[in-house]
């Protein structure tokens, strides 16, 4: 039996710019991103007879790879090779679609890495998220970019460059124990409780990567502001880039934002934060904010009903927890 262990993210600035129609054109993109303290959990097991079984929201009984429906698990079972007499169990904690926090880039690469180790092999993190990449976007033809699976694969807080032919550079920043909890007490997420599917959101902006030019490079630049800013650890900065990219943002796209969400945000500027954003694609998920710790109690009132989702941000991307019979 497998146990693994993999980070879900939150992105502070360049989101966008890692998506194929912007850095292969544009002399590549830039994201900063952090892996938080909120996990999907991939158990994998042999089974005695030659079926797979398949547990997430749903339950498959298969016999034949062909036939299991849940395209993540069925594409990362070919890639490693394993074609039958396999159990996986899934369990996140939180929704498993549609929350913004890169849920099925990091179910991807915890397979990966789970499917791997249950024959005997092992995979770099960069292995990992590049696979879990072409995985994602070239088999199952996503319209997504490439910053979650390098976030989820390496954890810790990334600049990540994603270069014109593809290539993905990961550089961690560093910070010491007490800087990243200083960084995790500034941060709040409070959940919408609207779900959607990023991927349509995604196709738009994409189809409109020209007509969004300017404001997408002035992202791209914003990652590289918010990645000095936390090397600094100014962190009032760090919400104004917040801010800065969230007003980019949400003008790419019809359904990025809405009237709910503008008055959330609104309300929790209002009430002391620096800045902030919808995490992912936008739409729904959860509000990220960044404030004074002091004004926490403050921030949650304004938003309120939305309930908040405590955070850290943790230095481990996708480990193996339990290797045993």
């Amino acid at each position: 039996m497998i146990i693994t262990r993999t980070p879900l993210r939150i992105s502070f600035a360049g989101g966008g710019t890692d998506l194929p129609s912007f850095y292969r054109v544009y002399g590549g993109g830039a994201v900063t991103s952090a892996a938080i303290d909120r996990y999907i959990h991939v158990l994998v097991n042999d089974k005695f007879d030659r079926s797979i079984r398949v547990a997430y929201s749903r339950t498959e009984n298969v016999e034949r790879l062909d036939d299991l429906q849940h395209g993540l698990v069925r594409e990362a079972m070919r890639m490693v090779d394993l074609k039958e007499s396999i159990e996986i169990h899934t369990i996140a904690d939180i929704p498993s679609e549609g929350t913004g926090l890169g849920s099925s880039s990091t179910l991807t690469v915890g397979l990966l890495n789970a499917l791997y180790a249950q024959r005997g092999m092992l995979r770099d993190p960069a292995e990992l998220a590049e696979e879990a990449c072409r995985i994602e976007i070239d088999r199952l033809g996503g319209a997504l970019g490439k910053q979650d699976q390098y976030i989820a694969a390496f954890g810790g807080v990334q600049y990540l460059d994603f270069h014109e032919d593809g290539s993905v550079r990961a550089s961690p920043i560093p910070l010491a124990t007490t800087d990243r909890e200083a960084l995790s007490d500034r941060l709040s997420l409070f959940y919408t409780g609207i779900t959607r599917k990023a991927e349509g959101i995604l196709k738009e902006q994409s189809a409109r990567t020209e007509s969004n030019r300017d404001a997408l490079l002035r992202m791209r630049d914003l990652a590289g502001t918010a990645r000095s800013a936390i090397v600094q650890r100014d962190w009032e900065r760090l919400g104004a880039v917040l801010d800065e990219g969230w007003q980019l943002k949400r003008n790419l796209s019809p359904g990025i934002s809405n009237t709910e969400i503008d008055q959330r945000y609104a309300a929790a500027r209002a009430a002391g934060a620096w800045g902030g954003k919808i995490t992912g694609a936008g739409g729904g998920g959860f509000l990220l904010l960044l404030h004074p710790p002091e004004q926490s109690r403050q921030i949650a009132d304004a938003v309120s009903p939305l309930q908040r989702l405590p955070v850290r941000i943790t230095p481990e991307g996708s480990r193996i927890l339990f290797v045993g019979r």
